[in-house]
């Protein structure tokens, strides 16, 4: 099974895609969608058309993101929710389930610790998936996602 990792921003949205067989996890591919554009439209379609790039290129069975949170800005929650709900669409557009999990069913599923620093979920990212380097924030996000997602699989 090929899962997609989203982590939506409106800078910058991370995925990362791993294979699922019995438990094992493999490194398949990760990366960012940088968000260029001016207007909130424009970087609503770039989050769209680069999710999309990715679900053609890799053809996931399904997509893992993580569930919304609370924000202490509430500009960037709605920047946040808006960016998440894009890259929802385009990973479900041709009926790929999408999964969603709270940040610290996320930080358990990798580090075992529901208030793991980004930092620990890096270097766990680098271990469980056997990377000789950390992976860009954004991305080692995207990858613990999936991860998580692989690890509430039933086989």
């Amino acid at each position: 099974m090929i899962i997609l990792g989203i982590d939506p921003g409106s800078r910058f949205t991370g995925y990362g895609v791993l294979e699922s067989n019995n438990k094992k996890i493999n490194y398949v591919a990760s990366g960012c969608v940088r968000i260029v554009a001016n207007t909130t439209a424009q970087k609503l379609q770039q989050v769209f058309a680069g999710i999309s790039e990715v679900v053609a290129q890799f053809k996931p069975d399904v997509a893992a993101i993580e569930q919304v949170f609370m924000h202490r800005n509430v500009n960037s929650a709605i920047k946040l929710g808006q960016a998440r709900g894009v890259a929802m669409v385009a990973a479900s557009l041709d009926g790929m389930p999408v999964f969603e999990y709270s940040a610290k069913q996320i930080k358990q599923a990798v580090v075992g610790y529901g208030a793991a620093d980004k930092n620990q979920m890096q270097q766990m990212v680098k271990i469980l998936l056997k990377l000789s380097d950390v992976p860009q924030e954004d991305a080692a996000d995207a990858l613990a996602v999936a991860i998580c997602h692989s690890h509430s699989m039933v086989y």
